[in-house]
């Protein structure tokens, strides 16, 4: 599903940039590609996508955590403070 998606991406993205449609044709694409994005099910869909790769990164750096450079380390600390503070009274990101 992932290799599907990037390439309809990258199709579009070709066909956007090389394509000699013209103006119209550009905002209709646009236009649906907008529509797809408010869509709640989308919405929810990449919400939740991005909770679980926050999971499993947080799973990853606390098994290899202290085999980081103490740099890479403290930039996650304070990486995980700043979204524990952005997260509303709900407990979701702003994603």
């Amino acid at each position: 599903m992932r290799y599907r998606l990037t390439f309809m991406l990258g199709a579009a993205t070709g066909y956007v940039l090389g394509a000699r449609a013209g103006r119209e044709r550009y905002e209709q694409l646009r236009k649906g590609a907008q529509r797809v994005a408010q869509n709640p099910a989308v919405r929810n869909t990449a919400e939740s996508a991005a909770q679980n790769g926050r999971a499993m990164a947080a799973k990853a750096f606390d098994k290899v955590g202290d085999r980081l450079p103490a740099s890479v380390g403290e930039r996650v600390r304070t990486l995980r403070e700043q979204r524990a503070a952005a997260a509303d009274e709900w407990g979701t990101s702003n994603t």
